[in-house]
C-alpha cells in the first residue's frame, strides 16, 4: 500500500502528521479503552502509559499482537513519561478503584491528589493535546484538573455521562424494539447518583417519546417508567461492580467514540462533563450537559427544552458536586 494512502486512513494530527493517542492508566479502563480505539481506527499511534512497567508493556504489546486485524499502526507500552510527547489526544484513566457499594463521590480526595502529582509531567510533554478525563468522580476531577493546570475548558473535559447516555438509550430500544441509534436522548448532570435523565426532549426517530404509545410491554412512557428506566441507569455501575470489580468494555467503546468526535473533528453532540458558564442557571462547576466535540475538544453547550423538575434535578446536581469540590479546597 502507498504511503500516502497508508496515511490517509487515520485521522490527522496536529500539522498533518499522523494521529497520536496517549492513555494514561493500564489497569481495567485504560486497556479497554486502548482496546476499543485500536479496533475502530482512532490514531495512527496509541501508546500506554503506567507505573507499573511490566504490565504495561505486556498489556500494549497483546493489542499490538492483533493490529494486523485493525487499522492502528502501532501500539506501544511504557513507565516512562517520555511515550506521551506529541499525543494529540491525552485520556487519563488512572486513579483509585471503586469498590463494590462505594460511591463516585467517595473516590474524589485521592484521586484528585494523584491528578497533582502526574498532570503537571504530562503537560511538559504533551502541551498541545487535548485532555479527557475518565478517572472517577469524573466531575470533580474534571473541575480540579482545570484548575490545577489553568488550561482552558476546550481544552479539558471529563467523559461525563457519555457512558450514561448509551445506558439510557439501550434500554429504551429494549422497550420499543427500536434501535439504539434511533434512540435521541441524554442523561445530564453528575456521571453518579445525582444525574439526570432528560425524558422532555427524548426522541425516538423524530417522534418525542411521550407520543410513542404503548412499548413492547404494553406500557406507556409515563412518569413510572421513566424513573424506572433512570433507575436502572443509575444502578447499572454498581450491579456490575459488584458482579466483575469495574466496568470497562462500555466505557472503553464511549471513550473511543468521543476520541472519534475530537480526531475526526466531528462536531458530534456528546454529553460531556465540561465547565458551565450559565447553563440553565448553572456556573463554576464541571457536568455532563449536551456538548458540541470536535477537533479543538469541547465546543458550544446546547440548551435543550428541560422541565422544572428537570432544571431542579440539574441545579441539586451541580450542588453536590461544587460542595465535594470546595471540600478539596477547589
Amino acid at each position: 500500500m502507498p504511503e500516502s494512502h497508508a496515511k490517509s486512513l487515520y485521522p490527522s494530527g496536529s500539522e498533518g502528521r499522523p494521529s497520536k493517542i496517549a492513555i494514561i492508566g493500564a489497569g481495567a479502563v485504560g486497556t479497554a479503552v486502548a482496546y476499543a480505539c485500536a479496533m475502530r481506527g482512532d490514531a495512527r499511534s496509541i501508546v500506554l502509559q503506567d507505573i507499573n512497567k511490566p504490565k504495561v508493556e505486556a498489556e500494549a504489546l497483546d493489542i499490538a499482537h492483533g493490529i494486523q486485524f485493525t487499522p492502528t499502526g502501532s501500539v506501544e507500552g511504557s513507565d516512562d513519561v517520555e511515550i506521551v510527547r506529541g499525543a494529540d489526544l491525552v485520556i487519563v484513566t488512572a486513579g483509585a478503584k471503586q469498590k463494590p457499594g462505594q460511591s463516585r463521590l467517595e473516590l474524589a480526595g485521592s484521586t484528585v491528589d494523584l491528578m497533582k502529582k502526574i498532570l503537571p509531567n504530562l503537560l511538559a510533554v504533551a502541551p498541545e493535546a487535548v485532555y479527557m478525563l475518565i478517572t472517577n468522580p469524573v466531575d470533580v476531577v474534571t473541575y480540579a484538573s482545570l484548575q490545577l493546570t489553568g488550561l482552558p475548558r476546550n481544552q479539558m473535559f471529563g467523559s461525563g455521562t457519555v457512558l450514561d447516555t448509551s445506558r439510557l438509550r439501550y434500554l429504551v430500544s429494549l422497550e420499543t424494539g427500536v434501535a439504539t441509534q434511533n434512540i435521541h436522548a441524554y442523561v445530564a448532570g453528575e456521571h453518579g447518583d445525582s444525574e439526570v435523565a432528560l425524558w422532555s426532549s427524548a426522541e425516538i426517530g423524530n417522534v418525542p417519546i411521550r407520543h410513542w404509545g404503548p412499548t413492547l410491554n404494553g406500557r406507556l412512557f409515563d412518569t413510572l417508567l421513566q424513573r424506572e428506566i433512570a433507575t436502572e441507569v443509575v444502578q447499572s455501575a454498581y450491579k456490575i461492580i459488584e458482579g466483575k470489580g469495574a466496568t470497562n468494555y462500555a466505557i472503553g467503546l464511549a471513550a473511543s467514540n468521543i476520541v472519534g468526535a475530537v480526531l475526526r473533528d466531528e462536531s458530534r453532540v456528546l454529553t460531556i462533563s465540561t465547565l458551565l458558564e450559565d447553563w440553565e442557571g448553572i456556573s463554576d462547576v464541571c457536568m455532563a450537559a449536551p456538548t458540541i466535540v470536535g477537533r479543538s475538544g469541547a465546543g458550544r453547550v446546547l440548551n435543550p427544552p428541560v422541565t422544572l423538575g428537570e432544571r431542579d434535578g440539574l441545579t441539586a446536581s451541580a450542588t453536590r458536586l461544587r460542595e465535594v469540590a470546595r471540600s478539596l479546597g477547589f
